[in-house]
């Protein structure tokens, strides 16, 4: 066997053994990508829950396609998926407190959590509408303007002015129901109280939140909040 054939056998197998490494690297990374979301699969998940997991259909609560019709449970259509996942997998993990919603999220996978998002923010949401006439006028210029005696910045300066919100940083609240948004208010006034109590509905999880509704009063809630179910 010659010099010249033993080279060439050499470099046929160091090539080989390249393109193999090649390969299997290349078959690493295509197997590291998260799975992309599936709205169809998430859909199904909101649409009829999963029994096998003990997931309860979330249309129950939250209406056609995330168009809740009961006030104190939020409407989803159009929500951004970004917030979705990132309020799903705090109840999952307790820092945002909610018996019913930790049961179900603590069930859900990520990926299932991924795909219910991604089916929600794509859906239409219907509008809601302000009803109080005398507050209202109120609400609009803490929205727009904020409380300046109270260090209260505008809310539209992270929400938008017409409430749509800024994906995977703040929730879009435009014609969110007066009730829920009051109880989410009021849930992070009271998660701010300095004295350690516990109250339930109080939210914890933004600090930015709670600094902010920690220094507006009732009316001042409630106000903002009818503004904002008119926001289109």
């Amino acid at each position: 066997m010659n010099r010249a054939f033993l080279s060439l056998s050499k470099s046929i197998s160091v090539a080989i053994l390249a393109v193999s490494s090649l390969a299997s690297v290349a078959y690493a990374n295509e197997e590291a990508k998260p799975a992309k979301a599936d709205p169809v699969k998430g859909e199904a998940l909101y649409t009829n829950g999963d029994a096998a997991k003990g997931i309860a259909a979330c249309a129950s609560c939250h209406g056609a396609a995330g168009n809740s019709t009961i006030v104190a449970n939020p409407k989803l259509a159009g929500q951004h998926d970004a917030y979705i996942v990132k309020q799903l997998s705090e109840f999952a993990a307790g820092t945002r407190a909610n018996a019913t919603m930790s049961v179900f999220a603590k069930a859900m996978t990520a990926d299932d959590i991924k795909n219910v998002a991604a089916y929600l923010t794509v859906q239409k949401a219907k509008p809601g509408a302000a009803k109080n006439k005398d507050i209202v006028e109120l609400g609009k210029q803490i929205y727009r303007g904020g409380i300046a005696e109270k260090n209260v910045p505008a809310c539209a300066g992270c929400h938008s002015p017409n409430g749509a919100g800024i994906p995977a940083q703040f929730p879009r609240i435009a014609g969110q129901h007066q009730d829920y948004t009051i109880a989410q208010l009021t849930g992070f006034h009271n998660g701010a109280r300095k004295d350690g109590a516990k109250i339930a509905g109080a939210r914890v999880n933004s600090a930015q939140m709670m600094t902010i509704a920690s220094k507006m009063s009732d009316d001042e809630i409630k106000a903002v909040a009818d503004y904002v179910a008119g926001l289109k």
